[in-house]
């Protein structure tokens, strides 16, 4: 009996060992299992980011890149849901930053989000915002191109003030005609609502004919970008192309910013707003 117990004991001290060495079960970048102090969002902030998919991205690191700006309204495409929850989770517990979440996926795709054969993941936008969220609306255009593509549209609070948000995700490049209609199915929505901010992903340089329904109605956030043959407009993905896009309708932008990405092969790109 004492020869079991010695053993027992020596089986208690290695296992103990091997905690302190391997540490505390917590995704990578969390120090310890501690939840972070919290701390509130820009409020008149807005981002867009195209998450990139398929793509073999940390939720953790994505994570962080939000908190790096701390938005009010984060609109991302290329999402899936899975991955949009574990991002909304990070950002809580590892960053301190509590938002709202609405989906606006349009399929469910194995290739792009995995899962069960049988069950794949959902897949498509996402609006994450500090404030609460209402009136939620999902949308799929009639034609998706090679893929099915939709926007989805919430209203919240963004400088205080009460503003329909847009996300979307454009049909793919050289898919010009169905992008048109898909733009001005989501202009004929817009030009309801006095405030709005459209944020996504276009397919669509500035001065491409099939963008004209959207910058009748709004402008983009960067002041410097028009749809003119003389463009000044920044690129927003790694082709140096411009294709991220804040649209506003009833605010004016304070500063615009694209910040490149470890994470996406589409840049970071957020505003600080004004509200009329």
């Amino acid at each position: 009996m004492l020869f079991a117990r010695g053993a027992w004991l020596l089986v208690v001290a290695v296992i103990a060992g091997c905690a302190v060495l391997v540490g505390p079960s917590a995704p990578d970048g969390a120090s310890d299992g501690s939840p972070a102090a919290a701390r509130d969002a820009v409020p008149n902030r807005v981002m867009t980011w195209n998450l990139c998919n398929p793509c073999d991205e940390s939720n953790v690191d994505r994570a962080a890149e939000i908190a790096t700006y701390a938005p009010q309204v984060i609109a991302v495409q290329e999402a899936c849901q899975n991955d949009v929850a574990r991002i909304r989770e990070y950002l809580e517990n590892l960053h301190g930053l509590k938002y709202h979440v609405e989906y606006g996926t349009v399929l469910r795709k194995w290739s792009r989000c995995g899962g069960a054969p049988w069950s794949p993941g959902a897949y498509g936008q996402a609006i994450l915002s500090a404030a609460p969220m209402t009136d939620y609306e999902k949308v799929e255009y009639a034609d998706g191109g090679s893929e099915d593509r939709g926007y989805m549209a919430v209203t919240t609070r963004v400088d205080g003030r009460t503003v329909r948000v847009f996300n979307t995700h454009l049909a793919e490049r050289r898919q010009e005609e169905i992008r048109a209609d898909q733009a001005n199915a989501l202009a004929k929505v817009v030009a309801k609502h006095r405030r709005t901010i459209v944020l996504g992903d276009f397919n669509a340089v500035p001065d491409a004919p099939e963008l004209s329904p959207m910058w009748e109605l709004a402008e983009d956030a960067d002041p410097q970008c028009h749809p003119s043959p003389e463009l000044d407009c920044e690129p927003t993905t790694e082709w140096q192309s411009k294709f991220d896009y804040i649209f506003l309708r009833g605010y004016t932008p304070l500063t615009h910013h694209v910040r490149q990405s470890a994470y996406s092969d589409h840049y970071v790109v957020y505003a600080d707003l004004d509200a009329k």
